[in-house]
């Protein structure tokens, strides 16, 4: 009889900010892989938490800020209660932790396929723009700036209003003037620190590719697709898959030159025809069950690739496949919050 695999995911406050750990969820549960998923939480409010068609249960884990004795800590027991053999982390905040300890995770069996330390640093929004010179991709003109003073300098000296104002981490805003770009620095600062990023606004389609690395150069698939509506911070609220052959190509190309391993996201403006990269994430995005939906699993090539050191390779996916994102109340019993909010 064959034994399930228990695999952890992150990222599961699927809010009006989501993570990408409920769409990777719903992919695996479509895989037809023997799996019982486990919810990794850090806030007893996040949705995940109660959707027990996806996760088997769910467990919180000390904000990252804590750092990983607290997280492995917690780790090591659910392997203990539960059994756990891959961990997915699916937030930017979290990966450096994972990467850095995932030896520790190797000598409990605990499996996971993460990019490098230096292919994570590389990416980062305050180094992006020497990957794109080295690959020669446009990339918007940006500063990056590490207090108020230096911002305000940046705007008058530049002239770049109005621009975007862009966390380390997460979020990005369009501002105006300088009164809203200091409010947008404070706030983002307040909550991921700095350094913040000003940003060249480039007009155009917002055009993103999501897929995987094999980690030797290879690609396991991607999926290329157009925003059509976002919401404030970005996130995209409907949007469509399509064939881009050159995004593609950019994307075979990233995986080429870093030797990518793990999941992935180019996000890029199109404009002129011409592609500029604006982020890329060294993680599934929060869109992830769209390319299932297209027709590849990335999340199950994941598994496969973890467990065999294979995994299908094909590239075909349907173009014109709409996505819309929605909004939808679970009603469960208080007993799960209260069980949740008073966990060891």
């Amino acid at each position: 009889m064959r034994t399930p695999l228990f695999v952890a995911l992150s990222g599961i406050n699927a809010t009006d900010n989501p993570g990408p750990g409920v769409p990777v969820a719903r992919s695996l549960k479509e895989s037809g892989l023997d799996l019982r998923l486990i919810g990794l939480s850090y806030d007893v409010h996040d949705p995940g938490n109660y959707m027990d068609f996806l996760f088997e249960t769910s467990y919180l884990l000390p904000f990252p800020t804590k750092g990983w004795p607290a997280i492995f800590k917690s780790l090591k027991k659910i392997k203990k209660e539960r059994g756990l053999d891959i961990v997915i982390p699916s937030l930017d905040v979290e990966l450096p932790l994972y990467i850095k300890h995932a030896h520790e995770l190797e000598k409990l069996n605990i499996k996971t396929f993460l990019p490098t330390s230096a292919q994570f640093e590389i990416r980062n929004k305050d180094r992006l723009g020497e990957i794109c010179r080295l690959f020669g991709v446009l990339y918007p003109e940006t500063s990056v700036v590490h207090s108020i003073d230096e911002l305000v300098a940046c705007l008058k000296k530049g002239g770049q209003l109005p621009c975007v104002i862009k966390g380390k981490y997460y979020k990005a805003y369009i501002v105006n003037n300088i009164a809203e770009a200091i409010n947008k620095f404070t706030e983002i600062a307040n909550e991921w620190g700095t350094p913040i990023l000003v940003q060249k606004i480039i007009n155009g389609k917002e055009i993103n590719l999501i897929g995987l690395g094999d980690g030797k150069g290879g690609s396991c698939g991607m999926v290329a697709i157009k925003k059509m509506t976002t919401t404030e911070i970005g996130k995209i609220w409907t949007g469509v898959t399509i064939s881009h052959p050159e995004i593609i190509r950019l994307g075979e190309l990233f995986i080429k030159k870093t030797l990518w391993r793990g999941p992935f996201e180019l996000e890029c403006i199109e404009s002129g025809g011409k592609l500029y990269i604006i982020e890329v994430n060294p993680r599934f995005p929060a869109w992830a069950y769209f390319s299932t939906a297209a027709g590849i699993n990335l999340p199950e090539r994941l598994v496969d690739l973890i467990t065999k050191g294979s995994c299908d390779r094909s590239g075909d996916y349907k173009a014109g496949r709409l996505f819309v994102r929605y909004t939808y109340e679970i009603v469960t019993d208080l007993k799960k919050y209260s069980q949740l909010a008073l966990q060891d």
